[in-house]
């Protein structure tokens, strides 16, 4: 569920000064300073767990986050959301703390426990006063290690799934974004978005402990802390928490085979008043050369709300109200894609003038004026998310994942600006492929098919 924030509001500011040349254009800003990475101290237990601590803020305050390289991953075919339930089930106590004590105990602290699953990773995390740091690692380190996983919870967890599905299988975005990554990462877990029924019942106590148990061990966990805290301290709380867990397996590795061919997939939804769009394929990863200057060139294109595709088919043509591109990224793999909600009557027109904007940026570069806009979003997006404890421990455990040098995050800035129009020309061209787009559209059969034949053959289903 998207969540507007602080951050969100300051990012919308920031969008507006990156407008198109068919826009006024606007006041030119001030370039953003460089990020400093803030002073850290790592280091590794013999069981292979890693931990990174840094000093960060004035306020008395100090997140620390045990990020365990276990995820959707590492599911198997027959087990989507089986890491979901599984971190479900371990804010559900632990060996000596039932789920209340635990609660109370992180909210005495002055924090509230999270736990969240994602496609690489699960997180366990909190704030709390900086007084108590060293307690709050003994404290989710007993959640990391020792959960419990009680049988009783495990129906309501169940109950609430099936409902979760149930919502999002009605809606035509989720439908969409589950017919384009399977589409585009199939027979992969990064392309089974979501279970059935059946297979969320299957799930028993014993399966959920099982996949704790293959899955979590000390060298794929990672312990971040940033904030004011006392460093001995927490160092000592790592080490006497930590020290003695199992090594336990390899962090899996298993990158996809994502598809490049042309594809157009129609989900029949009569009656619909929109269209939802998905278009893209697959790009460069995060270890890539080129992956900085396909971060500006997305901003350029889609990206940004006074990019190119959002000022024409938004402000320009009426066609939707919030078409946004992204680069999706997973281990080792990367995708481009164009999400939009169209009026019926006008689905094939807004994909006809994406394409065309795709084809405009691959014959003619961006004026400087423009390229220039969009850097100063890019990175004042970046500067936002490196200001918070949580926005810091973020930027690290990408570096981790991805296995990136400091020097992406200090050199972040000046590479932003490093990039010129002609790599945006070039970026297009090279990775913005037409034959090579998935084209996933849910909506009105009766209404749109016609509408989409001109794309290639249509599937449907």
């Amino acid at each position: 569920m998207v969540r507007l924030s602080v951050a969100t509001a300051l990012a919308s500011v920031l969008a507006v000064s990156a407008v198109s040349t068919q826009k006024q254009e606007p006041p030119p800003g001030g370039e953003p300073k460089a990020f400093k990475l803030p002073a850290k101290k790592s280091f590794q237990l013999d069981n292979g767990l890693g931990a990174t601590l840094v000093p960060y803020g004035t306020l008395p305050k100090v997140t620390v986050s045990v990020i365990v390289r276990s995820g959707n991953l590492n599911e198997g075919a027959d087990e989507t959301w089986l890491a979901d339930l599984t971190a479900d089930l371990m804010k559900e106590g632990t060996a000596t703390r039932g789920a209340e004590a635990l609660a109370s105990e992180v909210a005495a602290m002055g924090g509230e426990l999270t736990i969240s699953t994602g496609l690489d990773e699960t997180t366990v995390a909190s704030d709390a006063l900086s007084e108590n740091a060293g307690g709050l690692v003994r404290l989710l380190a007993d959640v990391v290690r020792h959960s419990a996983f009680p049988a009783s919870e495990l129906g309501r967890l169940q109950k609430d799934m099936v409902r979760n599905l149930s919502i999002a299988k009605s809606q035509a975005q989720p439908l969409a974004e589950e017919r384009f990554m399977e589409l585009l990462y199939p027979n992969h877990p990064y392309g089974r978005v979501f279970p059935t029924e059946e297979m969320i019942g299957s799930y028993d106590i014993e399966r959920v402990k099982t996949f704790y148990q293959t899955n979590f061990g000390a060298q794929r966990t990672h312990v971040y802390v940033a904030g004011m805290f006392d460093e001995g301290d927490v160092e000592e709380a790592i080490r006497e928490s930590f020290g003695d867990w199992g090594r336990g397996q390899e962090p899996l590795i298993k990158p996809p085979k994502p598809v490049t061919k042309r594809v157009v997939h129609l989900i029949n939804r009569p009656g619909a008043p929109q269209s939802t769009l998905r278009i893209g394929l697959p790009v460069v990863d995060p270890s890539h050369e080129d992956y900085m200057a396909l971060q500006v060139t997305n901003a350029l294109l889609g990206g940004s709300f006074g990019s190119r595709i959002t000022s024409n088919i938004r402000e320009d043509k009426g066609y939707t109200y919030s078409p946004s591109s992204a680069v999706g990224v997973r281990y080792r793999a990367a995708h481009w894609v164009e999400s939009a909600d169209v009026t019926t009557a006008d689905t094939g027109a807004a994909m006809r003038e994406i394409f065309n904007e795709i084809q405009r940026l691959q014959e003619e570069a961006p004026s400087a004026n423009e390229l220039e806009g969009i850097q100063n979003y890019v990175a004042g997006i970046f500067v936002l998310r490196n200001s918070s404890r949580e926005g810091v421990i973020g930027q690290l455990a990408f570096l981790g994942l991805h296995g990136l040098p400091d020097a992406y995050l200090t050199t972040y800035v000046k590479n932003v600006y490093a990039v010129t129009p002609t790599d945006v020309q070039r970026i297009a061209k090279d990775y913005l492929q037409d034959p090579t787009m998935t084209i996933v559209v849910v909506g009105d059969r009766a209404q749109i098919r016609e509408q989409l034949t001109p794309f290639g053959q249509v599937v449907e289903q």
